[in-house]
């Protein structure tokens, strides 16, 4: 049987005290999201035990803090153009500096977040 495509619905992941969280695939391979972050604003230090994901900033200037192997902790300024690799067990926070866009691509885990 030859696959086809499929249409898929974005849908809002409902309210964020950050902003908004728009789900624009969702498969059992992988789930894309896209997220627009206030400035000022930003996520719960947070760490997933199986979701693997990715993001890149499209728009705006974002910190990004997590912990390195050693145990310290490391806070980068990311800039427009940017992306950062974030596998399962390891601690992050990311918060908007200026109003940003991300692309999130990850495993497809939801409700992960320790």
């Amino acid at each position: 049987m030859m696959p086809t495509i499929e249409p898929f619905e974005p849908r809002d992941l409902g309210p964020k005290p950050w902003g908004l969280e728009l789900l624009v695939a969702h498969t059992p391979y992988y789930t894309g999201k896209l997220m627009l972050m206030r400035g000022g604003s930003g996520g719960p230090f947070q760490y997933h035990r199986q979701k693997d994901e990715t993001f890149y900033l499209y728009q705006g200037v974002a910190r990004v803090l997590w912990v390195d192997e050693g145990g310290a902790v490391i806070v980068t300024e990311m800039q427009r153009g940017q992306s950062f690799h974030i596998p399962p067990g390891a601690p992050h926070q990311v918060t908007a500096v200026s109003d940003c866009v991300f692309f999130e691509a990850s495993t497809p885990h939801f409700d992960d977040r320790v």
